[in-house]
């Protein structure tokens, strides 16, 4: 039985008249008509007592009459409800710590300015983690500057990130606009953790060019790398968008790398079969245009 046949026999019971059914309904009496005689074919009993050309519901009428109107409102809350969500709803965004900590608050605000009946529930960590929580769909959206490597996640580029070498301010490439290759091999990197993009193109760079380097620490976040170059435990290369305050503020220092660059892409990552709400949409097209 469908849901068709249903409101069609709840608007017989309502007039008790077929004819007057059939008109409120806009369908031919002869549908109607076919519709009961189909849901009495299916249940096996009579529904309608035809007495004197007047039509009286049986106990079998009477209860399915009590499970019909309960089908549909169920039904007619469930596409409510469902269309309230993809109206408003909740994004779930993974984002890698880069991505996450330069960029996704200020990205998030500006969405829910025009948005603002949509909410977000944020997981950040490295981009190796991020690709998996995609792939198990423990988040909608990933936003991630490192390499994803599985052919079930798309990709979208959305914007370039370079990243710089810094130091603190009593380091002495502070007074040095370049620095040669050479001399980093000497210098303690304090560096992120295996797993993170920022960790993944420093060493592929750093290979490319033949120079060798040494970790002194290794964290997972971007401000315990900041606070310790701060402090002047050691040199590090990350993400410009992470330090632009600091250098402002010239609490940390940069240095550009004789003939090494480190250019990528921050990039929207999501299942190919994920399906995609309308919010989902409006957000990733906001955030394309917001940068």
């Amino acid at each position: 039985m469908t849901l068709r046949h249903f409101k069609i026999f709840i608007e017989v019971c309502e007039t008790m008249n077929m004819t007057q059914a059939a008109e409120r309904l806009y369908i031919s009496q002869s549908a109607v008509s076919q519709v009961i005689s189909d849901l009495e074919a299916f249940y096996g009993t009579k529904l309608f007592e035809r007495l004197s050309k007047r039509i009286y519901l049986t106990d079998a009428g009477e209860k399915l009459l009590s499970y019909a109107r309960h089908i549909t409102k169920m039904t007619e809350e469930a596409e409510a409800s469902i269309k309230s969500l993809s109206e408003s709803g909740v994004i779930r965004i993974g984002a890698s710590v880069t991505v996450g900590s330069a960029i996704l608050p200020k990205l998030v605000k500006s969405f829910q300015n025009v948005s603002p009946s949509t909410s977000f529930e944020v997981i950040e960590d490295n981009t190796t983690v991020i690709e998996s929580l995609i792939l198990n769909n423990e988040v909608d959206l990933g936003l991630v500057e490192g390499e994803i490597l599985s052919p079930d996640i798309t990709i979208k580029p959305f914007l370039q990130d370079e990243l710089i070498l810094i130091c603190g301010k009593e380091h002495p490439f502070s007074q040095k606009a370049m620095v040669l290759p050479s001399e980093l091999e000497k210098e303690n990197f304090i560096i992120r953790e295996k797993g993170s993009g920022t960790r993944k193109l420093f060493e592929i760079k750093m290979a490319a060019n033949n120079v060798s380097w040494s970790a002194s620490w290794v964290c997972n976040n971007s401000e315990t790398i900041k606070n310790a170059v701060e402090n002047n435990l050691g040199i590090s290369v990350i993400s410009q968008k992470s330090v632009l305050k600091e250098l402002e503020n010239k609490t940390l220092f940069s240095s550009k790398i004789e003939g090494i660059e480190f250019i990528r892409q921050f990039k929207i990552a999501y299942h190919k079969k994920k399906y995609i709400t309308q919010k989902m949409n409006q957000f990733m097209e906001h955030l394309i245009n917001l940068y």
